[in-house]
């Protein structure tokens, strides 16, 4: 019963440092390539609505 433990324990603590191992390529790709997309998106829109808000007010008749 000793050797089918051990086989037991030892498929079992696998499958978690497998799991464990996905779960760290999954979260190092998100850091590297998915969040600079995001921040780089954020960054255009941010500029767009300054540039919009710049454009708008440039054109406004004064309220004299």
């Amino acid at each position: 019963m000793t050797k089918k433990g051990n086989l037991l324990a030892g498929m079992a603590l696998g499958a978690l440092a497998t799991a464990g191992a996905v779960a760290g390529s999954v979260m190092a790709y998100h850091k590297k390539v998915i969040q600079p997309l995001n921040d780089e998106d954020d960054r255009i829109a941010t500029n767009r609505r300054k540039a919009n808000r710049k454009a708008h007010s440039a054109h406004q008749s004064p309220m004299r």
